[in-house]
């Protein structure tokens, strides 16, 4: 084969070759299943990330209500009203909200869920379904503090109880951040672990010497 007939067989080869689309359709295909397992996983993900988040909402509001009838996960709380400034020259039975000072304010006792606790165990063990992998009791935190529109003088101390659910994580199933990698060039942070909002339920405390049998 002459030189220039070489030149001309491969300048055909290489038009017939351009003009080839046999493989158009499985690049098509990949571009496409790409996509439609990204649009998969994030569906499947962000469903379990809208459950996970109402799931701790309720654990938090069954965890309030548990602690409003028990005894107290905190020290210092105290158990009666005692008096305030103001509350001296008047007579035991007064309504802590007749007026300023009337009950004593003891300040607010904060700590967090420890398992040596009798409370905080038993409601660490209602909530536990209802919570991520990976919560523990130290997750839970209490604060019981003073108002003075519950209770009265020289009755049993009703404090506002909060109880604060915070520190948890959500755990991604797929890593979204490398499945979508090869659409946009670049590693993402879509898809790693997310941590949750701490959510808050306050509620009054009611009898808080019910105990186990409340």
């Amino acid at each position: 084969m002459t030189p220039l007939r070489a030149r001309l067989y491969r300048s055909a080869r290489l038009r017939r070759f351009a003009r080839d689309e046999s493989g158009a359709t499985l690049v098509e295909f990949a571009v496409v299943v790409l996509f439609f397992l990204l649009l998969l996983f994030a569906i499947i993900d962000f469903g379990r990330l809208a459950h996970t988040w109402a799931a701790a909402q309720k654990a938090t509001q069954v965890a309030a209500r548990i602690a409003a009838v028990r005894p107290p996960v905190c020290a210092g709380v105290p158990a009666l009203n005692s008096r305030g400034v103001a509350g001296s020259s008047i007579s035991f039975g007064t309504l802590c909200r007749a007026g300023a000072n009337v009950c004593a304010n003891p300040g607010p006792a904060v700590c967090s869920g420890v398992s040596a606790n009798t409370t905080s165990a038993e409601i660490f063990a209602q909530i536990r379904p209802l919570l991520p992998a990976g919560a523990t009791v130290g997750n839970l935190r209490f604060t019981y503090s003073f108002d003075p529109n519950l209770g009265f003088l020289g009755g049993p101390y009703v404090p506002m109880v909060t109880v604060d659910l915070q520190g948890l994580e959500f755990v991604f199933v797929s890593n979204l951040g490398r499945m979508i990698t090869p659409i946009t060039g670049q590693q993402t942070t879509l898809g790693a672990n997310l941590p949750l909002p701490r959510m808050s339920i306050s509620v009054p405390g009611e009898d808080l010497a019910l105990g186990t049998a409340g």
